[in-house]
């Protein structure tokens, strides 16, 4: 029997991009920060972030936490915990926090480069085994953003 022959009562499923409008509108709604949720899944906030945002998937445990912390559809679930597709817009963003980081990378991207490889060798760091953290120093002369960056190193493989 070919199943394929009836599909009239399938109905489309839940997008990630769909999940993430129905978060962001529910996080405005209940008046959450990304620390509330993020302390409410037990996970960073930056991981929280990207996955909210369909760069990462959500284990089964932690989507059900956040679909129920936002009263979110049941069929948000399914949608976080699909595996990314990693895409985003390769020209320069115009947002200047955003532009900030490629700045930085930019004009410092080939001195990080050189130092890690001086340290650890012909390689690069993981941004699949990576943490993030964001925090704010307090400063007289204005408070400051550190951001903290910790990726496994990968060297290359000769063979």
């Amino acid at each position: 029997m070919n199943t394929m022959t009836n599909m009239n009562h399938l109905t489309p499923s839940i997008t990630k991009e769909d999940t993430t409008a129905l978060i962001l509108t529910a996080k405005k709604y209940f008046k959450l920060s990304w620390e509330q949720i993020a302390e409410t899944l037990e996970m960073s906030p930056v991981w929280t972030h990207s996955a909210c945002f369909g760069m990462n998937s959500m284990p089964k445990d932690k989507a059900e936490k956040l679909v129920e912390l936002l009263k979110l559809p049941d069929e948000c679930i399914d949608a976080l915990e699909e595996k990314p597709t990693k895409i985003w817009e390769q020209a320069v963003p115009t947002d200047p926090a955003i532009y900030r980081l490629y700045e930085i990378v930019g004009v410092y991207g080939p001195t990080i480069k050189d130092l890690v490889q001086e340290k650890f060798g012909d390689g690069i760091m993981s941004a699949i085994d990576f943490e993030m953290y964001i925090d704010k120093i307090e400063d007289p002369k204005g408070d400051r953003v550190k951001l903290t960056m910790s990726g496994k190193f990968l060297g290359y493989k000769s063979w």
